[in-house]
């Protein structure tokens, strides 16, 4: 990661108009971003900080930002695969315990959303194992994954993860999968003492079985699902009121921490 907050060719930028219009773009010298409010010329933004405002042609002032891993994800990624949004991502790695040195492992590695926000947070001495079965979401995923700059700590395995994990003493095992209940005995090998083992589902018929699995024999220990919502607030003198619409549920996350078995 570079120190220095200026625009250079080849960086990214988020070209913000109002909240709906919005642009990931590369910098490039003598490249434009053609838009129905007027053109903005690259050579204008190289050399100027990022939170820079920049006019079009049409007379329209728009700011510049250096995009956030988030920002990518909504607006930049391939999507072979639905996504796991940041809201939720952010909930994984909190609840997880994620951080700078975490060994995590993940299933499966889909559009690569989730999996580069977990290398966001492990970075610089950790390392995210992302296990895929199906050989067609990866060169998508490792196209997401180089365009949010974090592929150089993540190792992906083009294997069923219900087949075996090879990793072991991990810090957080997370899925994303059709069953995965199927990998809880896995991941309770896989983990350290304590790791925490997450399971991400659409309905409540898969969390229901990933969390019966969970509770057999002492696995796992302080089981808690959550569902998360974030509804944004239209901010306005005399009419302030939530937006019409919003991203409603989008899954159910488990959170379960390994116990160690007394022999």
């Amino acid at each position: 990661m570079r120190e220095d907050n200026v625009i250079r060719e080849e960086d990214y930028v988020l070209i913000v108009l109002d909240d709906k219009r919005r642009w990931i773009v590369k910098v490039r010298a003598g490249g434009e971003l053609h838009t129905h409010k007027g053109i903005i010329k690259f050579d204008d933004l190289l050399g100027q900080e990022f939170g820079t405002s920049v006019k079009s042609s049409g007379d329209r002032q728009l700011i510049v930002f250096k995009p956030t891993i988030a920002d990518m994800s909504l607006l930049k990624m391939i999507r072979s695969t639905q996504i796991v949004y940041p809201k939720d991502s952010a909930l994984i790695v909190i609840q997880c315990g994620i951080g700078p040195g975490s060994k995590v492992v993940e299933a499966g590695t889909g559009s690569g959303s989730l999996t580069s926000m977990l290398a966001n947070f492990v970075r610089p001495t950790g390392r995210v194992y992302s296990y895929e079965a199906r050989k067609e979401f990866l060169d998508a995923a490792k196209k997401n994954l180089e365009l949010a700059g974090v592929s150089e700590w993540i190792e992906i395995k083009n294997a069923d993860i219900i087949q075996g994990i090879e990793e072991k003493d991990v810090d957080a095992v997370v899925l994303d999968l059709a069953t995965p209940w199927l990998a809880v005995q896995l991941a309770w090998e896989a983990l350290k003492g304590g790791g925490v083992l997450t399971s991400y589902s659409p309905t409540i018929e898969q969390t229901q079985k990933t969390v019966k699995e969970a509770s057999k024999e002492n696995l796992f220990g302080d089981i808690q699902t959550y569902e998360c919502f974030v509804r944004k607030i239209l901010v306005r003198e005399g009419k302030t009121r939530p937006e019409t619409f919003m991203v409603g549920h989008t899954g159910y996350m488990t959170f379960a921490r390994k116990l160690i078995k007394k022999t």
